[in-house]
C-alpha cells in the first residue's frame, strides 16, 4: 500500500507540472509569443486543456468572478500540494 501511495504522490507531482505548463502556455498565447494558429502549439494547448479543465472548471464555477484574473490554477495547485503533503503521509502512517 505504501508503494501505491508513493506512486500517487508521483502522479500528483506530474499533474502539478502540467498545471504550471498550462498556465505558462496561456500566458504565452495571451501575450502573442506563441501563435495559437500554429498546429503544434494548438495541439499542445488542447492536450493541456484536456488534462486540466476537468478539475479547473468546478473551481471556476465556485469562485467569484475576478474579471481577467483567473486564480483557479493557484487553488488547484494548493489543493494538490495539500493532498500530497498532508493527506497522503497521514494515510501512509495508517499502514506502517
Amino acid at each position: 500500500m505504501i508503494e501505491l501511495l508513493g506512486f500517487l504522490s508521483y502522479i500528483i507531482t506530474l499533474y502539478i507540472y502540467v498545471i504550471i505548463a498550462s498556465v505558462i502556455m496561456s500566458w504565452l498565447m495571451a501575450f502573442g509569443v506563441v501563435n495559437p494558429h500554429n498546429p503544434t502549439a494548438r495541439a499542445i494547448w488542447q492536450g493541456l486543456n484536456a488534462v486540466t479543465e476537468p478539475l479547473l472548471r468546478p473551481i471556476r464555477n465556485v469562485m467569484p468572478d475576478l474579471g481577467a484574473i483567473d486564480i483557479s490554477p493557484i487553488v488547484l495547485l494548493l489543493g494538490c500540494v495539500f493532498l500530497q503533503s498532508v493527506i497522503i503521509p497521514n494515510i501512509a502512517k495508517l499502514f506502517v
